[in-house]
C-alpha cells in the first residue's frame, strides 16, 4: 500500500494561493519585511514562513517550467513559463535581497546554532555581497535566451526510413550491426545539427554578452569568477578544477584510449569513424531492455526494492503520483532532469527514453536524485535541502553505480547484463573525459575574448586531448568542431557541469565502499544525503565515509579499480 503524500497545511500563505499576478504574492512579501522580530524564536518562525512562502512560488514555476518542456509546440505554455520570467521574478530579487539584509541584520542572528547554521549563514552573507539591483533585468533577459536552446534541440528531427525521429530515437541507429546504416544515420543527424550551427552561436554570443555584464556590475573581472561565488563553491576554487582536467588528462585518458582502441581491434576497422563508437565491438544487436516508458519504470522499481526496499518506495510513490514523464516525443524538450519540488516533498522526473540501456542508467541516476529529495523533505530551510551539485550529483550518479547488482531484472541472458555493466562501468570513466573537456572550455570563453570560429579552434584543441584518437574525423571537421554545442549545460545553466566529475568520482568511490563493506555503505549514503546542506560539502562526503579529493594519485586509485572490476566481469 504506497502512502501518499499531501503538501502540508500552510501556516503563513494561503491555501487558495493561485499566482495569477505579482500582486498576489505581494502581501506575503511586504509581511515579511515589515515584521517585528524581537526574539530568537519570532526569527524562527519568520524564517520558517519564508521557507514556505518560497517552497510554494518556487514549485509553481517548476510545475510551469515541467509543463512547458514535456511539449515545447504549446504556445500556451510557453506564455505560462514565459509570465513567470517576466512578471515575477524581477519582483522576487528585490525582496530576496532585502529579506537577507533583515535576517544578517537581526541581533539574533548570531543566535542561531553556528554549527546547524553554518553553511546557510555563509551562503545568505555571500549573497548579500554580490546582489546588484542593475542586474534584474538581466536575470530576466537571460532567462528567456536560456530557453530558446530548449525549442531549437526539440526542433531537431531527421527523415529516415519513412519516419520522423528525434535526435534522442534517431541516436539508436547509430547502434545497428549494418555499418551503412549508421554511416547513413550519422550523416542525416550532423547535417540536422549543423544547420543550427550559426543560429546557435548567436544565442551563446548573446548570452556572454549578458553573463559577462551581470559579473561586471558585481565587482568581477569575469563571469566564471562571479559564477563561482554564485554557485557557493567555498569548498574548492577555479585553480582547483584546473587541476582536475590535467590529473584527468593524466590518469583517465590513458584507459579512455585502450579502451577505444581495443574497439576498432575487435570491430577489425581500419578506418574507425564517428558511427562506429556506438555499436557494440562485437557485432552484437543493441541491448533491449525495455519496451516503453511503463516496463522502464517497473523495473526500475524492481531494482531498487533489491538494493533498498526504501528506494523502491520512493519510485512507487512518484509513478502513484504520476510524477514522472520518460518516454522521447517530438516536441519535447532534449535532455532528463529530477526537480524538487518543495512544498509537496515529492520530485518530478523527466527524460527522454527511447528503450536503451542508457536509459536504464539515466532513470537509475534521476532516480538517486529523487531518493535523495525524499531523504531531505523534512528538513526546516528549502536552503537545506537543496544540497549543492556535487553532493547532489553523489546521490545520482552512486545510484548508478551500486544498482548493477540488480539489472539482471532487465535482462534474462547473463552475456546481455555483462555488456550492460560493462557499458556502465566504463562509461563512468568515459563520462570524465567530456565533462573535463566542457569545463575546460568555459572557463575559456568567459576568460578570453573571442569569435565563434576560435570557439571551434579552442574546442578542436581540447578534442585533441580529451577526445578519442582512434576516431577519424575526415570530413566530418565541422561537425567535430562544434560538438559542445549538443550540451545544454553550456546555454542553459553555465558552469554547472564539473560536479559530474567531482561526483562521478565520488560515486565510484561509493561503490569501491559497496563492494567492500556491503550495507555498511549503504547506511553511510543515506546518513549523507539526509544531512542535506547542513554541513560542507567535504564533510558531506566524509559522512558518506569516501575523499573529496580531485588529485592525480587519488584519481588514478579510482581508475585502476574500475580496470580491476571490468577485468573481472
Amino acid at each position: 500500500m504506497i502512502n501518499i503524500p499531501t503538501r502540508p497545511l500552510r501556516h503563513f500563505v494561503s491555501e487558495k494561493l493561485s499566482i495569477t499576478a505579482w500582486s498576489d504574492l505581494l502581501p506575503y512579501y511586504q509581511d515579511l519585511s515589515q515584521r517585528e522580530l524581537t526574539s530568537l524564536g519570532e526569527l524562527k518562525q519568520w524564517m520558517s514562513d519564508r521557507t514556505e512562502l518560497e517552497a510554494i512560488v518556487e514549485e509553481d514555476q517548476a510545475w510551469r517550467y515541467i509543463k512547458m518542456n514535456i511539449d515545447t509546440r504549446d504556445e500556451e505554455l510557453k506564455a505560462t513559463y514565459t509570465f513567470f520570467i517576466e512578471e515575477i521574478l524581477p519582483h522576487l530579487a528585490p525582496f530576496d535581497h532585502a529579506l537577507n539584509q533583515k535576517i544578517v541584520a537581526s541581533p539574533f542572528f548570531a543566535e542561531l546554532d553556528q554549527t546547524r547554521y553554518k553553511t546557510y549563514i555563509r551562503a545568505v552573507k555571500k549573497t548579500i555581497e554580490i546582489y546588484r539591483e542593475e542586474n534584474i533585468l538581466l536575470f530576466t533577459e537571460m532567462a528567456k535566451k536560456e530557453q530558446e536552446y530548449g525549442s531549437l534541440a526539440a526542433a531537431m528531427t531527421i527523415e529516415i526510413d519513412g519516419e520522423t525521429l528525434t535526435m534522442q530515437q534517431a541516436s539508436l541507429r547509430l547502434k545497428v550491426v549494418d555499418r551503412d546504416k549508421r554511416e547513413r544515420a550519422y550523416r542525416l543527424m550532423a547535417d540536422r545539427r549543423l544547420q543550427d550551427t550559426e543560429a546557435l552561436d548567436r544565442l551563446l554570443d548573446e548570452l556572454i554578452v549578458l553573463r559577462q555584464q551581470v559579473a561586471r556590475n558585481a565587482g568581477f573581472d569575469n563571469y566564471r569568477d562571479y559564477s563561482f561565488v554564485a554557485r557557493g563553491r567555498f569548498d574548492y576554487t577555479p585553480e582547483d578544477c584546473m587541476n582536475m582536467h590535467d590529473a584527468i588528462a593524466s590518469a583517465v585518458m590513458p584507459a579512455i584510449s585502450a579502451f577505444e582502441e581495443e574497439r576498432k581491434e575487435l570491430l577489425s576497422l581500419e578506418d574507425y569513424r564517428p558511427w562506429d563508437t556506438a555499436v557494440d565491438a562485437m557485432h552484437r544487436a543493441p541491448l533491449k531492455p525495455f519496451e516503453g516508458g511503463q516496463e522502464l519504470l517497473d523495473t526500475s522499481i524492481a531494482c531498487f526494492q533489491d538494493v533498498r526496499p526504501f528506494f523502491a518506495e520512493c519510485l512507487s510513490t512518484m509513478k502513484a503520483m504520476n510524477y514522472l514523464d520518460l518516454e522521447s516525443k517530438q516536441g519535447k524538450a532534449p535532455g532528463g532532469f529530477n526537480y524538487p519540488l518543495y512544498e509537496i516533498g515529492v520530485p518530478f522526473i523527466y527524460m527522454n527514453a527511447v528503450g536503451t540501456q542508457r536509459d536504464v542508467e539515466t532513470l537509475m541516476h534521476e532516480g538517486g536524485h529523487a531518493i535523495h529529495s525524499f531523504l531531505v523533505r523534512d528538513l526546516e530551510l528549502n536552503e537545506f535541502k537543496s544540497t549543492p551539485a556535487e553532493v547532489a550529483e553523489l546521490a545520482s550518479m552512486s545510484m548508478e553505480l551500486l544498482s548493477m547488482g540488480t539489472w539482471g531484472k532487465f535482462y534474462g541472458d547473463p552475456e546481455d547484463l555483462k555488456r550492460a555493466r560493462e557499458e556502465q562501468m566504463k562509461g563512468s570513466l568515459d563520462a570524465l573525459q567530456w565533462i573535463a573537456a566542457v569545463d575546460r572550455f568555459q572557463h575559456w570563453m568567459y576568460t578570453t575574448e573571442h569569435t565563434a570560429q576560435e570557439r571551434c579552434v579552442y574546442w578542436n584543441e581540447l578534442m585533441d586531448t580529451f577526445g578519442s584518437t582512434a576516431i577519424n574525423w575526415a570530413g566530418f571537421e565541422d561537425m567535430r568542431a562544434n560538438m559542445w554545442q549538443k550540451q545544454l549545460h553550456i546555454f542553459e545553466i553555465p558552469f554547472y557541469y564539473i560536479e559530474y566529475a567531482i561526483a562521478q568520482l565520488g560515486a565510484i568511490a561509493m561503490w569501491r565502499q559497496f563492494k567492500q563493506t556491503g550495507d555498511k555503505a549503504l547506511e553511510n549514503y543515506m546518513a549523507a544525503l539526509s544531512l542535506g546542506y547542513t554541513k560542507t560539502i567535504p564533510e558531506l562526503y566524509q559522512a558518506a565515509g569516501i575523499e573529496f579529493n580531485f588529485s592525480k594519485e587519488y584519481i588514478g586509485e579510482l581508475v585502476t579499480f574500475v580496470q580491476n572490476e571490468l577485468m573481472e566481469l
